[in-house]
């Protein structure tokens, strides 16, 4: 493990990849920003360095030499709750959602945008300085004020049912992050509808439609092709 930047001040972001150009080129985006990088080869490393470190953010490959990136996401999260974002070329829908499922907050596919990375990790890094979801969430002329069961749309007032309300709050206590769909079939529906994603498709079709200045191309809820939902942020 090696450390390029210290300070106790700045967040700390672990990066957890063997390929040293995908270090290289991290250390120099992300050398620009005001982080704490640290660096770890392996999956064995990367764990340890995450309990020595205690990171802001994990930025993790899947396809590490000694430990499959998805057991390192497992073994995290049976002690941590930090914000992971999975840096992979594997692009296939079924990857991202073992990963995501296993515990990961968000996954780019190598080749990615530095401007995206950086918002990811922006993102990320707000979520796990929030201790509890914000009563009152806005972003982009949506707002939900959690304490009063209040959704505007620029100001005027949306009305929802209890199942859109239930659905729109879990992308909203979860912003930026991406969730599969069955993590969200099992928190707003239960269980016995993981077969039925369906019911989620129309629901989110309904919730867009009150929600989105166009359905068709939504601007706050996004889909991640065949992993899931996310909300999208504007900080």
């Amino acid at each position: 493990m090696a450390s390029e930047q210290t300070g106790e001040h700045l967040p700390r972001i672990l990066v957890i990849d063997d390929e040293a150009a995908i270090r290289r080129f991290l250390r120099t985006v992300l050398s620009e920003e005001e982080f704490s990088l640290h660096l770890a080869e392996g999956g064995h490393a990367g764990l340890a360095a995450t309990a020595a470190v205690r990171p802001d953010v994990v930025l993790l490959d899947l396809g590490l030499p000694d430990l499959d990136g998805i057991e390192v996401i497992r073994r995290i999260r049976e002690w941590s709750q930090v914000p992971i974002i999975v840096l992979s070329v594997r692009d296939r829908e079924d990857d991202k959602v073992a990963a995501l499922d296993a515990g990961a907050d968000d996954y780019l596919t190598k080749p990615f945008g530095v401007g995206e990375l950086l918002a990811r990790i922006r993102a990320a890094l707000r979520r796990s300085l929030l201790q509890a979801p914000e009563p009152v969430f806005t972003s982009g002329g949506l707002m939900m004020d959690l304490t009063r069961r209040r959704v505007t749309v620029d100001g005027a007032e949306v009305q929802l049912t209890p199942t859109e309300y239930d659905l729109l709050r879990l992308l909203v206590v979860h912003a930026g992050k991406v969730l599969t769909h069955n993590q969200i079939l099992r928190q707003v529906w239960g269980i016995a509808y993981l077969e039925q994603p369906h019911v989620l498709r129309v629901n989110i079709s309904n919730l867009r439609r009150k929600i989105e200045s166009d359905p068709s191309r939504p601007r706050h809820i996004i889909t991640e092709p065949g992993v899931g939902y996310r909300l999208k942020v504007d900080w």
